[in-house]
């Protein structure tokens, strides 16, 4: 009989466990700009994941919300970088189906086991129930599988999470540190950027992707271009982020002009 067979649920898988189970490395885009359809867009372009940038992106947790739904018209993995280690943001966003979440300024064991306890159901962690959004985007038995599936980063990036770098990857159920090479370069005294940084942030880079692999820690970290991105994949790190929407459209808009203007000479674009 039709009726006499139940198909068993599964909960969406999230492909970046997969991806690092497969030793490859994730290609991450970055969103700051708080808008669904460009965040569609970007979502169609084939990233491994994107993230949306609660911190520093003018990003706030409606346009969020909305970021994760177009976001999930395609197999892009909807991960959510928080403003601050703060339990409420942090299962809020979860709850609104982020499969990763990203937390900034992790210094201690303490905030790290915090940041776990908040993103885990107990007997795991302290996470409240309430997984709005996510029993549509994970399916009905997310309950039952989001501990194991969601991926929590701590990121790394002052000179006291260095100090206490090998208690922080200790603590039981974090899956991956994430590098902010600005916020890094400031606190060794450096000039903050992306990629070409000065040998103190070289070194504290190097550091934490050796203590990582020793743990067997997924490393992230952040980069301004494809070049770099690339050479930090062939050190070890298993999760690269280029640019942010924000960033590439004005990249795509001055490469357009520079062109037009070029072509026009130095009359500029008036008459058109």
């Amino acid at each position: 009989m039709y009726g006499s067979v139940i198909e068993e649920v599964m909960m969406r898988a999230n492909k970046l466990r997969q991806i690092w189970a497969e030793g490859n490395a994730v290609v991450n885009g970055w969103l700051a700009i708080p808008n669904s359809f460009s965040a569609e867009t970007m979502a169609h372009q084939g990233w491994d994941s994107l993230t949306i940038d609660l911190q520093h992106g003018v990003n706030d947790y409606l346009a969020a919300v909305n970021m994760l739904t177009a976001i999930s018209t395609t197999d892009t993995v909807p991960v959510v970088r928080v403003p601050w280690l703060d339990p409420g943001i942090l299962m809020k966003m979860l709850d609104a189906g982020a499969y990763g979440v990203i937390c900034p300024m992790i210094n201690t064991a303490e905030d790290a086991e915090k940041l776990v306890a908040s993103t885990h159901y107990p007997p795991r962690g302290t996470r409240s129930f309430g997984p709005i959004r996510a029993f549509l985007y994970g399916g009905q038995d997310y309950p039952d599988h989001a501990n194991d599936t969601i991926v929590t980063f701590a990121m790394i990036e002052t000179r006291q999470g260095l100090d206490n770098l090998e208690e922080i990857l200790k603590v039981d159920g974090l899956d991956a540190i994430y590098i902010g090479p600005s916020d890094l370069s400031l606190a060794l005294g450096c000039k903050p950027t992306f990629d070409d940084v000065e040998p103190p942030v070289v070194e504290a880079i190097e550091y934490i992707l050796a203590k990582c692999q020793e743990r067997g820690l997924v490393a992230g970290i952040h980069n301004g271009t494809p070049e770099f991105a690339l050479k930090r994949v062939a050190m070890g790190f298993q999760f690269v982020t280029i640019s942010s929407d924000a960033r590439l459209m004005a990249a795509g808009a001055q490469q357009v002009l520079g062109r037009m203007h070029q072509g026009m000479g130095s009359g500029g674009s008036g008459g058109y």
